[in-house]
């Protein structure tokens, strides 16, 4: 006797109203559940929340009204103004090295800005002859 296959079935859903839509998205983007958990719990296909995950940053993004090339000039921005930060201060834990006659960077830098802050101090050296 032959057994007959059982067709696979696709899991029926039903449909998700948008109110429970924004619960499951905010609940998942809060961190208090994963979107296996959610899925299981709402009874919704993990596909379908990637897809309202999607959907909702990309809704978000136009409330803010930011388009990808304004985020990524805005971090440019931000990204030089840190370096200049950065350089600055440098430039005076340099000067106060110099100074003191301390290496305070060795003590309490990585090694990687300890090096840079050297190197500062070596060209205010030979500036100053």
């Amino acid at each position: 006797m032959k057994e007959q296959k059982v067709p696979c079935r696709k899991k029926s859903y039903e449909k998700v109203g948008f109110d429970l839509k924004l619960l499951v998205i905010d609940q998942i983007q809060n961190g208090r559940i994963s979107i296996n958990y959610a899925a299981k719990k709402y009874n919704i296909s993990r596909s379908s929340i990637d897809y309202w995950l999607k959907k909702y940053s990309t809704l978000e993004q136009k409330k803010l009204g930011m388009s990808k090339k304004d985020e990524i000039k805005k971090l440019k921005q931000r990204i030089e103004e840190l370096e200049f930060v950065k350089d600055f201060q440098q430039d005076i834990i340099a000067d106060m090295e110099l100074i003191t006659g301390v290496d305070l960077a060795k003590k309490s830098l990585p090694k990687t800005l300890a090096d840079e802050i050297q190197k500062k101090k070596q060209n205010r050296l030979k500036e100053n002859g």
